[in-house]
């Protein structure tokens, strides 16, 4: 299995063990100077290099192309114009609840599943302030010329590879879309899209910016049936934090949204200038492929990551709608939340008024 491929499954062991880790955490309560692309204007002042020291970044996964945003804001000095000496980007495999809860970041880049089982289940004072994806990437993935499932009904008699991990959300798919197992067939899989390929099951449950790219890279040509646009949104890649966090390093955590902003803006803009980035100086030691990187960063830059929320407030925006639909698809994976259990949009809504030149990300 190679780095690409088993991404979901690395995901989901440590999205199991962030659980029990974070109970224990509760009772205890690289860098590149190289510029790439022209930098995004602020209409802010920066601060004194250096003012809020160092931060930690906890990423939910392997450097790649998936956090292009935060390498343009490194390699174009958006963290260091906002304050920061440094800002450390730890890899994954990690959901980030074990290290914001053990104070080993400040920051991390989760999921709104992720983050919600823990709020949910352990109480964690864990926050979402800010979202890089509007949309999930989950898909169920197949072959135009097999089984070409586009729409919901299209699963009715099929035969669909889901992993263990992923079980619970795809009965919620099911239920969002009057749907239950008894209209088709599962198919306990790995996170290898292999069944798919050799038609031992009609459609597989993949990322859209992961899977997808790599089996039509092959040659395949893949139709999509993407969750969040057929009855299950939910925000992902959070900017996630504590609570305390937030009361006491309100100012630390608003600099961060600001250079990622410009970061993300830069991403949107030039896909490809963030996939050069973590196939050549983040994720060297990877041995990523550049073609499929650019595929992935361009994809997640023109359907994940800007919506016409996004357009109109801003990037990492989550609307009271999205908040809403999120809480609701949680809610069908037996999450019980409201969504000031688990947002906190305040901090970004700061940083916009006083940095209005930040929302247009377009150029």
């Amino acid at each position: 299995m190679n780095i690409r491929t088993s991404k979901r499954a690395l995901r989901a062991a440590v999205a199991l063990a962030a659980v029990a880790v974070s109970a224990v955490a509760l009772s205890a309560c690289s860098s590149s100077s190289s510029s790439t692309t022209a930098p995004t204007s602020t209409g802010a002042a920066s601060v004194a290099p250096g003012t809020y020291g160092e931060l930690n970044l906890q990423l939910s996964w392997i450097k790649n192309e998936e956090f292009s945003g935060e390498f343009l804001a490194d390699a174009n000095g958006y963290f260091t114009a906002a304050g920061f000496s440094k800002v450390n980007m730890t890899p994954g495999p990690s959901t980030g609840a074990s290290e914001l809860l053990s104070g080993k970041a400040d920051v991390a880049l989760s999921d709104a599943v992720s983050i919600g089982s823990v709020v949910a289940s352990e109480g964690a004072p864990l926050k979402i302030i800010g979202t890089t994806y509007q949309k999930n990437p989950f898909t169920v993935l197949s072959l135009a010329d097999k089984g070409n499932i586009t729409k919901p009904s299209d699963l009715k008699g099929k035969k669909i590879g889901v992993q263990d991990s992923n079980k619970a959300l795809f009965d919620a798919f099911l239920a969002a879309n009057g749907m239950s197992e008894s209209d088709l067939t599962v198919v306990p899989v790995q996170y290898d899209p292999a069944p798919l390929l050799s038609g031992e099951i009609d459609g597989y449950i993949a990322y859209l910016t992961n899977e997808s790219i790599t089996v039509a890279a092959k040659g395949y040509s893949v139709a999509n049936l993407p969750f969040a646009d057929n009855g299950l949104p939910f925000v992902a890649e959070t900017i996630t934090t504590t609570d305390d966090q937030i009361a006491k390093n309100r100012d630390k955590l608003k600099a961060f949204l600001k250079a990622e902003i410009q970061g993300w803006s830069d991403a949107v803009n030039n896909p490809q200038a963030g996939a050069e980035l973590a196939v050549n100086t983040y994720g060297k030691d990877l041995g990523l492929d550049l073609t499929n990187s650019i595929a992935g960063a361009t994809e997640q830059a023109q359907k994940l990551v800007v919506s016409d929320e996004t357009a109109q407030n801003g990037l990492f925006t989550i609307s009271q709608t999205l908040q809403d639909a999120t809480i609701k698809s949680l809610s069908g994976a037996g999450i019980t939340l409201k969504a000031s259990d688990l947002f906190d949009m305040s901090l970004l809504t700061e940083v916009y008024q006083e940095n209005p030149g930040l929302v247009k990300y377009a150029k």
